[in-house]
């Protein structure tokens, strides 16, 4: 679920820095311009690791920032094909359930994956319905569900002008990086109904 991934970087430290140390100022840095931010095919980072390389500062004509090549490794968020998480139910809809970690919301189950026999969404109550010989289970929001994660999607963020007309709806923006996960395999979904 989390891994180390080594990136190169140039860090500038700003003079209200220098009474710090330079590894200190360096890590605040890289933790400001990183943490909480999506790499396309990296993952969600979480913060920084370790430094594994800096140069000699540099410092920079007129501005006083002082310049640092750094190689660092950084935390990072980015489950494999077939890895199984725990989760939290945040939704339902139509296309499926909406899982949350406490630190990542982008988890879909698709309706197809949901349960071993075709649910059905309860719109009323907002929330699936698995029924199996006779008895009824429910996928409640809040729930904790184990789940699979099956694939991922990544989604360049750009930026897009804003429409000079407002006869035409503003698409929804997909999130820069997703995952779809399944319910299929015995042991899955709400850990309630394994106890």
């Amino acid at each position: 679920m989390f891994i180390l991934s080594t990136i190169s970087d140039l860090v500038q430290i700003t003079p209200e820095d220098f009474s710090k140390f330079s590894a200190v100022a360096i890590e605040d840095n890289i933790n400001e311009k990183y943490a909480n931010k999506i790499i396309q095919k990296v993952g969600l980072c979480i913060g920084f690791y370790d430094l594994l390389k800096s140069s000699d500062g540099l410092i920079g004509h007129g501005t006083g920032l002082v310049n640092v090549n750094v190689t660092f490794r950084l935390l990072v968020f980015r489950p494999f094909k077939g890895e199984i998480i725990l989760g939290k139910i945040t939704g339902s809809t139509e296309d499926g359930l909406k899982i949350g970690l406490e630190f990542f919301n982008d988890i879909l189950v698709p309706r197809k994956c949901s349960s071993r026999i075709p649910a059905c969404n309860d719109i009323a109550e907002q929330h699936w319905i698995w029924e199996s010989d006779g008895t009824t289970f429910h996928y409640d929001t809040g729930e904790i569900v184990r789940f699979r994660v099956e694939t991922e999607e990544w989604h360049d963020q750009i930026p897009t002008a804003p429409e000079k007309t407002n006869v035409t709806p503003v698409s929804e923006r997909k999130p820069p990086y997703s995952i779809q996960a399944s319910m299929l395999m015995p042991g899955l979904g709400p850990i309630v109904w394994w106890q």
